[in-house]
């Protein structure tokens, strides 16, 4: 867990469209404030990224996840299986809400959702109030750093990332798995 201070730190930089870097079940992610364009473009350009491809977002719990996906286009069963899932390493593919930022879903009507177990992504969601972006922090094409060191020297000080949160991934030797909530289809 996060020392408050730490917290009130990444607080800040999430509400002033700043990119924050932080450890996940399996990688380090970066995040930014979904409802922020400005800090979205930060995350491609920094990732070197195309917007076409998407965003996933990760949160606290379900709830936050509303805003920007429609589980009402699902049915019952659809969601009992995510909720099996929840919290935990698995994303699924959603429908999105129709207002939902190109920037997050890209070229498709759906959006990667994931409620997380690791508690540091916990404890700045929950304090945040709203999920965040989470994307592998890599250069594209490149391997997602697993620590903070292997970021440090990847983005080398790049005025794009803000903060770097020194902690460690919760252990998942293989990225996290990316199911369709439509068909039940693993991604990745």
């Amino acid at each position: 867990m996060l020392k408050q201070s730490e917290l009130n730190n990444a607080l800040k930089i999430l509400q002033s469209q700043g990119v924050i870097a932080y450890p996940t079940e399996s990688v380090f992610g970066l995040g930014c404030d979904p409802d922020c364009e400005a800090a979205i473009q930060k995350i491609l350009l920094l990732k070197q990224r195309p917007a076409h491809k998407g965003l996933i977002l990760i949160a606290a719990s379900i709830e936050q996840l509303e805003k920007y996906a429609d589980f009402s286009l699902l049915t019952d069963t659809q969601l009992t299986e995510i909720k099996k899932t929840w919290p935990g390493p698995t994303t699924w593919i959603v429908p999105c809400q129709k207002n939902l930022s190109k920037l997050i879903s890209g070229d498709f009507d759906s959006v990667a959702v994931r409620v997380t177990a690791h508690p540091i992504v916990r404890q700045i969601c929950l304090a945040f109030a709203k999920p965040i972006i989470s994307t592998s922090a890599n250069l594209s094409g490149l391997e997602a750093a697993l620590n903070s060191q292997q970021i440090n020297n990847m983005f080398k000080n790049n005025p794009l990332l803000t903060l770097v949160i020194d902690a460690p991934v919760s252990g998942l030797s293989t990225p996290t798995q990316i199911f369709d909530a439509s068909t039940g289809k693993r991604l990745r």
